[in-house]
C-alpha cells in the first residue's frame, strides 16, 4: 500500500484517522500502531515479522541500557546487540542477493564453481528506514539524549508510525520522545497536515509521474541522441525530487494530522550552490543521521585532514549503498563523496565559488545531473552506455529518434516547464504552510481533487523506494 493509491486514499486513511480520534487517550498508541502494521503488511504480511524482531530487541537493549546506568558494560553489550541485530536485518535481506551475485561473478572469472540455487530473497519495504530509525532509539538512549520507553505499545508505535514507515522522513527518538508522552491536536495542526498532503500528493501525482515517464522512455532506449539523453535525465531529476519530496510531505502532512511534528526533509536542494549546500537541502534526515551516527564516531574532522577526507568518502559510499544493493549507488556515493571532500579542501566552498550565484547552482545542478545517472540505471553498462549518449561520444542506434514523438508531446513540455517553476520559483511547502489563508486551503483542495481525479485514470504510478 502507498500513499498515491486508491485503497489508502479512500478507505485505509480515513478509517484509520476516525478510529484514532475515537479511541481514549491511552488507546491511541495501540491503534495507530495496530493499522501501521496493517498497511506495512498489506502486501505481505511476512514483512512485519523482521520489523516486529527489530522493535523487541531495540525495546529490550533500550530498557537494559537505562537500567544499567552504573554498569557500563551492559549498557556497552546491550548498544551493540542492538546495533548488530538491525544492521544483521538490514544486511541479510538488502544485501544477500548482492553479496551472491558478486561471489559468482568473481569465481566465474577464476574458472571455480558458482554457487547456485541458492535463496533469493526478497527485500521487505522500507526496511533501511525503519532500522536506522530503530537504532537511533538505542543510541539516543545510550548517549543520554533521551529516556528509555517503558511502555512497550509506545515504543512499537515509533518505529512503525505508517506516515513514515516506508519512505521516511527518518524520525530519531531524540526529536519525538516528547511527542509520544505529551502532544496536543488541534484543528490548525490538522489543516496544515491536510495541506501537506495535498501538495505532496500533487507533487507526485501531477508531476513526478509524468517526468517519470519520459525518464524511462529514455533510459530503456538505449543508445539516443544527446538531446534526449540529457533530456531524459532532466527528467529522471524532476522524478526523483517531486517523488521523493512528495512523499515526504505527505508523510509530514500525516503526522500533523495525528498530532505529531517530523522534521523537514527537503529544503530546495537544486537551488543549492554546491555539493555541500546540497546535502544540507537534500534528504536532511538522512544526511544528518549519517552525520550523527556515523561521520561523527568515526572521528568526523578532529583527526586531522587525510582522516576528514576519509571519514567522508566512507559515510557517502555507504550512504549510497543505503539507497540499494549495486555498484551503481556505490558509485554514486563515490562521487558526492569525492565532491565533499573537494570541496571541504576549499573551506565547504565549491571550485567555482568564484561565479555569480546562478552560474555556480547550475553548476552544481550539472554536476547532480550527471551523478543521478548511476541512480537510476540497473547496472553500470547502461550507465556508461547513457553517459556516452549524453556526450554525444556514439552514435544513437537505429529508431532511437523515433522517441521524440513520446517525449516531446506539449503535455510533457508544459509539465516539464511547470517543474522548472516549482523547483526554482516556488516557495517549499514547509513555508508556505505555516500560514494557511482560505485561498491557500483553497488551492490545496483543487489541487487534491485534479491529482486524484488523475491518478483514476492513469496505470502509471511507479513506488520508486522498493529497493531502499
Amino acid at each position: 500500500m502507498i500513499f498515491s493509491s486508491h485503497v489508502f486514499v479512500y478507505y485505509f486513511l480515513p478509517i484509520a484517522l476516525a478510529t484514532y480520534y475515537l479511541l481514549p487517550r491511552r488507546a491511541k498508541h495501540f491503534g495507530l500502531t495496530v493499522f501501521s502494521y496493517i498497511f506495512y503488511g498489506w502486501a505481505n504480511p511476512l514483512f512485519v515479522f523482521p520489523m516486529f524482531a527489530s522493535t523487541l530487541v531495540d525495546y529490550t537493549c533500550g530498557r537494559i541500557i537505562a537500567e544499567h546506568k552504573q554498569k557500563t558494560q551492559a549498557r556497552k553489550t546491550a548498544l551493540i546487540v542492538s546495533i548488530l541485530t538491525n544492521l544483521s536485518l538490514l544486511g541479510f535481506f538488502k544485501y544477500f542477493n548482492f553479496t551472491i551475485e558478486n561471489y559468482n561473478l568473481v569465481t566465474d572469472w577464476l574458472g571455480l564453481p558458482l554457487w547456485e540455487n541458492v535463496l533469493r530473497v526478497t527485500l521487505p519495504l522500507g526496511i533501511s528506514f525503519y532500522t536506522f530509525q530503530s537504532m537511533s532509539y538505542t543510541i539516543d538512549v545510550y548517549r543520554g539524549d533521551g529516556a528509555a520507553i517503558r511502555n512497550f505499545i509506545d515504543f512499537a508505535c515509533y518505529v512503525s508510525m505508517f506516515p513514515q514507515l516506508v519512505a521516511g522522513p527518518i524520525v530519531r527518538f531524540s526529536e519525538i520522545s516528547d511527542q509520544l508522552q505529551n502532544r496536543t491536536h488541534t484543528f490548525q495542526k490538522f489543516a496544515r497536515g491536510f495541506a501537506f498532503f495535498a501538495l505532496g500528493m500533487a507533487k507526485k501525482v501531477l508531476l513526478a509521474n509524468p517526468c517519470g515517464k519520459i525518464a524511462d522512455t529514455v533510459f530503456e532506449a538505449g543508445l539516443v541522441s544527446p538531446l534526449d539523453a540529457w533530456y531524459g535525465t532532466l527528467a529522471y531529476a524532476f522524478q526523483i525530487y517531486f517523488d521523493f519530496s512528495g512523499y515526504s510531505d505527505m508523510a509530514i502532512g500525516l503526522g500533523l494530522m495525528l498530532g505529531f511534528t517530523f522534521p523537514k526533509n527537503f529544503d530546495s536542494p537544486y537551488c543549492s550552490a554546491s555539493i555541500t549546500e546540497f546535502w544540507q537541502r537534500w534528504h536532511i534526515s538522512l544526511s544528518s543521521w549519517l552525520r550523527d551516527y556515523l561521520y561523527v564516531p568515526l572521528g568526523g574532522n578532529r583527526s586531522g585532514q587525510r582522516r576528514t577526507y576519509i571519514n567522508l568518502g566512507i559515510v557517502m559510499l555507504l550512504g549510497g549503498l543505503w539507497h540499494g544493493a549495486s555498484w551503481n549507488f556505490v558509485i554514486w556515493g563515490g562521487i558526492h563523496g569525492g565532491m565533499l571532500a573537494l570541496e571541504r579542501t576549499r573551506g565547504k566552498a565549491s571550485f567555482y565559488e568564484l561565479f555569480p550565484k546562478p552560474f555556480r547552482v547550475s553548476a552544481t545542478f550539472l554536476l547532480v545531473l550527471v551523478a543521478w545517472v548511476f541512480f537510476r540505471t540497473s547496472d553500470l553498462a547502461c550507465a556508461i552506455t547513457h553517459l556516452q549518449s549524453m556526450f554525444g561520444l556514439t552514435q544513437s542506434q537505429a529508431g532511437a529518434d523515433l522517441i521524440a514523438g513520446l517525449i516531446y508531446q506539449p503535455y510533457h513540455l508544459l509539465i516539464m516547464g511547470i517543474a522548472v517553476v516549482v523547483i526554482w520559483s516556488c516557495p517549499q511547502t514547509w513555508n508556505w504552510t505555516k500560514h494557511l489563508t482560505p485561498i491557500k486551503a483553497g488551492a490545496c483542495l483543487l489541487l487534491l481533487w485534479l491529482s486524484l481525479a488523475i491518478l483514476a485514470t492513469q496505470a502509471y504510478n511507479p513506488f520508486i523506494y522498493f529497493i531502499f
